[in-house]
């Protein structure tokens, strides 16, 4: 036995007894934390057909070994880094083949630490067979500094450069940053247009930019494990994180369950390793296992999670409950066991996580309100703080707990009441709504809820760092169509003199009971005299109110509770005469012509925008209504 040998070093103060008793038994072996510099051999040393052994976590917390042989090594598999090819000859392996979830999982030859278990071949592989990243590029990873400052952990100012002067636009003495608008994981569009499933697009293509889609090796896929989540809303969540490496599988580890007080206290070389991504009544949680620990840092999977660079996501430690065997791909199950520390790089080579920081995340929670009789009323889910996927988890979670709560055939009117917390702007409330026939919308349909899109809003703001405080939504379902379809108008006054009201009388048809009218007034500006004058009658939902491009987080926040008029009304609106003008916040709805060429800039090309101008005429209702019709009156012209 050597001396130098990182599975034995916990064990040799123990005595000769101990060791033989748990050499000869086959039971799990303990593991130091790996605090001494590991002893690794290098990639040029490695020959076909030499044995060693890997450990990983095939049931519970503590790591066993099992066998691996040496196939071949591929040169430059990634730049600067090769792949060691293995065998993995093991009564559990020799049946799963490759496993997600063994990513990270150290390989160990002639005693010494070779590399990571970390990549596979394409679906259906019939041998278990597998791709080692080597140790050395991880190590380095696992040295790599944070910048100072780096936000989401420090909380401090932002990094010089990380504000950009213009949405979109870069300052050309702007220094490389990790503030908002900049890296992989950054939304790529104007302030005010953000939009979830176009995020993830745009990530997806960043990661897969430049790979051969014929390349028979792949990363062992990271398994993303969800638990409290209904069957359809995988299928959402599937969509946003399933580009990125992330298979989505369905297992256990919710309710908001105290951590075991039997875990380990700290990582160990071949534990399993969780990233949180929301924990309590539903949980998200990439799994993989520990390479090599060093002091209070250590290194994992052997490939990327979503090569997010410097990042802050929840690490804990893992529990496994069993390997599912696969034709297409196996896959461990399990659980967080204890939080623990932060996931703070995300690399080619590597992912790193710092036992001693914590990273930052917000409270959700969520009730609802008029399903009588249902099992669970409130949620509480915690929300890993992140540009990228905070905005889908959101989604994800409201649109899994209305899932599973109100996932009922038949009509519904609901309400979904939402509040954003912002650390230091405040709270702004929002509100989505409709009337379903036949139940409530699909999960997925919640990736375009207004709370979902403000958070994603806030954390890729160009102007600021912020964080967000906290999430509350309050779901109000009525079982009934509280909506009226517009059937027809009647043009009372067809010929109205400017100033003077004209009349419409619109049909009000419910689903159930008979049809009411309702009369609407609108009136003329002398402007319009003479003409004859269009008329669009719209539900108030979907008549967009003009607002101002934003400058400021404020003026984004602001913004996002105006997008529509009153939602239980209808609105009369016609266009006028000159435009509508918005420039640095403000918002001028009638201007000549004139007056929008005295405020074009000639020294810059930030200029007021020009839109079209409407009147519009609210009228409160206590339903909705579905349709739209056109009408045209007469303005009579001005007698001199």
């Amino acid at each position: 036995m050597r001396n130098d040998d990182p599975v034995h070093k916990e064990l040799l103060p123990i005595g000769a007894l101990a060791i033989g008793l748990f050499t000869g038994l086959g039971l799990t072996i303990p593991l130091a934390r790996g605090d001494a510099k590991p002893s690794t051999i290098s990639v040029d040393e490695i020959k076909d057909g030499m044995k060693g052994y890997g450990l990983t976590v095939f049931k519970g917390t503590q790591p066993e070994r099992f066998d691996v042989e040496v196939v071949g090594v591929l040169k430059n598999f990634r730049p600067s880094q090769e792949l060691i090819l293995i065998k993995t000859p093991h009564p559990r392996l020799n049946v799963t083949k490759n496993v997600r979830g063994m990513s990270g999982s150290p390989i160990y030859l002639d005693g010494r630490l070779a590399g990571a278990y970390a990549y596979s071949w394409a679906a259906f592989q019939v041998e278990p067979v597998a791709g080692v990243t080597p140790i050395a590029p991880m190590i380095t990873e696992m040295r790599r500094p944070i910048p100072p400052g780096f936000w989401p952990l420090e909380g401090g100012a932002p990094l010089p450069g990380s504000a950009k002067p213009q949405a979109g636009k870069r300052a050309e003495n702007d220094a490389p940053n990790i503030g908002p608008g900049s890296g992989t994981t950054a939304f790529d569009g104007a302030p005010g247009e953000y939009d979830l499933e176009t995020h993830a697009q745009q990530v997806a293509t960043r990661l897969s930019s430049g790979l051969d889609p014929s390349r028979p090796v792949v990363p062992a896929a990271t398994p993303l494990l969800l638990a409290g989540m209904s069957d359809r809303s995988v299928a959402l969540v599937r969509k946003l994180f399933g580009p990125l490496g992330l298979e989505p599988v369905q297992a256990g580890g919710g309710g908001g369950g105290a951590q075991d007080p039997n875990a380990p206290m700290h990582y160990v070389d071949g534990g399993a390793l969780g990233v949180q991504m929301a924990r309590g009544d539903v949980s998200f949680m990439g799994l993989g296992t520990v390479t090599h620990v060093e002091g209070a840092k250590l290194c994992g999977f052997g490939h990327p999670m979503m090569e997010a660079g410097v990042t802050a996501l929840p690490a804990a430690i893992g529990r496994v409950h069993w390997i599912f065997a696969s034709d297409q791909h196996s896959s461990k199950i399990g659980e967080a066991a204890r939080p623990l520390g932060t996931l703070v790089q995300d690399r080619q080579s590597a992912v790193v996580v710092d036992e001693t920081k914590r990273a930052p995340m917000f409270p959700l929670s969520f009730e609802i309100k008029g399903a009588d009789g249902i099992p669970k009323k409130s949620w509480n889910v915690e929300i890993a703080e992140d540009r990228f996927m905070s905005g889908s988890l959101v989604a994800s979670v409201i649109g899994s707990i209305v899932d599973a709560s109100v996932n009922e055939r038949r009509d519904v009117t609901w309400r979904l009441k939402s509040k954003l917390t912002v650390r230091g702007h405040g709270t702004i409330e929002l509100e989505d709504f409709g009337v379903a026939v036949g139940g409530m919308p699909d999960a997925g349909d919640f990736s375009h809820s207004k709370i979902g899109r403000a958070v994603g809003e806030v954390l890729n703001n160009p102007w600021e760092m912020t964080h967000v405080d906290k999430v509350e939504g309050v779901l109000t379902v009525d079982y009934s169509r509280e909506l009226w379809k517009l059937r027809g108008v009647d043009v009372l006054d067809p010929v109205v003199d400017a100033e003077q009201p004209a009349r419409l009388r619109v049909h009000l048809v419910p689903f159930a009971g008979p049809e009411t009218t309702k009369v609407l007034e609108v009136r003329f500006p002398a402007e319009l005299a003479g003409k004859d004058v269009d008329l669009d009658i719209v539900p108030g939902y979907a008549a967009a109110p003009d607002v101002a491009a934003p400058q400021r987080l404020d003026d984004l926040l602001s913004n996002a509770t105006k997008q529509s008029l009153l939602p239980k009304s209808v609105v009369v609106q016609y266009r006028v005469r000159g435009q509508g003008v918005a420039y640095k916040g403000h918002v001028a709805d009638r201007l000549p012509a004139f007056a929008l060429d005295s405020l074009r800039p000639w020294t810059s090309d930030v200029a007021p925008e020009a839109f079209v101008s409407y009147t519009r005429v609210v009228t409160p209702l206590d339903r909705y209504v579905d349709g739209t019709l056109r009408a045209r009156v007469r303005v009579k012209a001005v007698v001199r």
